[in-house]
């Protein structure tokens, strides 16, 4: 396949230009002008005139549900969502049931993961049943082929297991993605402790049950030398001490999803709340001059884990993306069904999808608003992830030699996200009925289109 007079975005490189890449037998063999030359017969030709020819984007932070919980999602629906966002690569979590706590299990998910559409990567759970009382076997993890560590979903309470839990994931050079909950803390809360809590009535979840497991994180990734990664950071006070540690040179790093750099916990009020509340100029810009959905309060969609939280907290994680604080962004995908998410706010469970949303808002909150540029964005959804999880096929760049896989995207173009129109399971989307910008057209996986919006030329 030739991609052709597209411009050409790779972070790793820092290419930017209009020119062509060609594809043959799964592996980048040029990058060029004018490569039609070196195309062998019967080449397709892909025209990306007009549009944005990135390397596959990378999602390290994906719910897929199998085993166990496949009603809600499964492999091959999850892997249809994800290239239809874009992304030639994920990477799920190991809070199914049961559990990714040993190799007979991650080998189930890689017999599945032979089938889907784009590549799937496997995180081994840091202890067994994700229970946080006793390690997992982490060498048969590693040696079956997992990239990361992480109990996701929970959080290992006990301090000096997770010390433990770091020195054997540096023996075998395994990072380590944590959710930073301290439940003594945040006991039975369901959104952000603040305003809108109390004026709702529901029990609060400080920022500070967050901000004591980074804290613990630093410490610990400072005196193991394990790479310990924070999973969607939602605090202001999280960016804070994670900038300070990663000044030091201290080996920890963070991400944020768009739902806490684009919504707050004024949601949960209702869409009027939302749009008025102090700040809301900055939110307003995202969407132009766009009609607005509206929603009603308690709607169980902005119901997620960590919690949307306040005007202040989503600009210190815009902030953070801004200045390197925060490297990588993922989607925190996790579908649940319908009838799960309609009870009332207290029971319903925690999480949104989010795979098919995640680039347009990343580019609507920073590039659209001028806030980054857009190799900049895109290195947090390629090259970043690919680094941290030591990915060394060419996945996250696009160089000679490297794997194939590439996402063509227009960054301009207008669209209505909806829950009817997704190729997951579950349609817990909060962004339905949003005009997003940004929208993906191809994506390119080893070498083979495996989604296209239209009909290619």
């Amino acid at each position: 396949m030739l991609v052709s007079g597209g411009r050409v975005v790779d972070p790793a490189s820092g290419l930017d230009a209009v020119t062509d890449v060609l594809l043959i037998e799964g592996k980048v063999a040029a990058v060029g002008p004018d490569l039609r030359s070196q195309c062998p017969p019967g080449t397709e030709i892909l025209d990306a005139r007009g549009l944005v020819v990135a390397p596959g984007l990378i999602d390290i932070h994906v719910h897929f549900r199998e085993p166990g919980q496949t009603k809600k999602e499964d492999v091959q629906s999850g892997s249809r969502c994800a290239v239809r966002g874009g992304f030639s690569t994920v990477v799920c979590m190991p809070n199914t049931s049961p559990a990714i706590d040993n190799a007979g299990t991650v080998a189930l998910i890689q017999d599945s993961a032979a089938k889907a559409q784009c590549r799937v990567e496997i995180t081994g759970a840091l202890t067994k049943g994700i229970a946080g009382e006793e390690l997992a076997p982490i060498g048969s993890l590693h040696k079956a082929g997992v990239v990361a560590l992480t109990d996701d979903g929970h959080c290992i309470q006990n301090n000096d297991l997770m010390r433990r839990a770091c020195e054997y994931a540096r023996m075998f050079d395994l990072p380590i993605m944590d959710h930073c909950q301290d439940y003594g803390l945040v006991t039975k809360g369901v959104m952000h402790e603040g305003k809108y809590s109390t004026i709702l009535g529901l029990a609060g979840w400080p920022a500070a049950g967050e901000e004591l497991i980074v804290a613990r994180n630093i410490l610990l990734a400072e005196q193991t030398g394990t790479v310990i990664h924070c999973q969607h950071l939602s605090s202001a006070g999280s960016v804070r001490l994670l900038r300070e540690a990663r000044g030091r040179g201290v080996p920890i790093s963070g991400e944020a999803c768009p739902h806490h750099f684009t919504l707050t916990d004024a949601c949960i009020a209702g869409s009027e709340e939302f749009w008025r509340e102090d700040g809301v100029d900055q939110a307003a810009r995202f969407f132009e001059d766009t009609p607005l959905p509206e929603w009603p309060n308690y709607h169980t969609d902005f119901k997620m884990n960590p919690p949307l939280r306040s005007t202040r907290d989503r600009e210190a994680i815009l902030e953070g993306l801004v200045d390197g604080t925060l490297t990588i962004i993922s989607s925190d995908h996790a579908p649940h069904s319908q009838s799960e998410k309609d009870v009332e706010f207290d029971y319903a469970p925690f999480g949104i999808v989010g795979l098919e949303t995640e680039l347009s808002l990343s580019l609507m909150a920073l590039v659209h608003t001028g806030r980054l540029s857009l190799i900049g964005t895109l290195a947090k959804l390629t090259s970043e992830p690919a680094k941290l999880l030591r990915l060394q096929d060419g996945r996250g760049e696009i160089r000679v030699g490297g794997v194939a896989d590439l996402t063509l995207f227009d960054p301009d173009e207008e669209w209505t996200s909806s829950r009817d129109d997704t190729a997951s399971k579950s349609s817990n989307n909060p962004f339905h009925g949003w005009r997003l910008r940004g929208r993906v057209l191809h994506t390119i996986v080893g070498g083979r289109r495996v989604w296209s919006l239209r009909s290619a030329p």
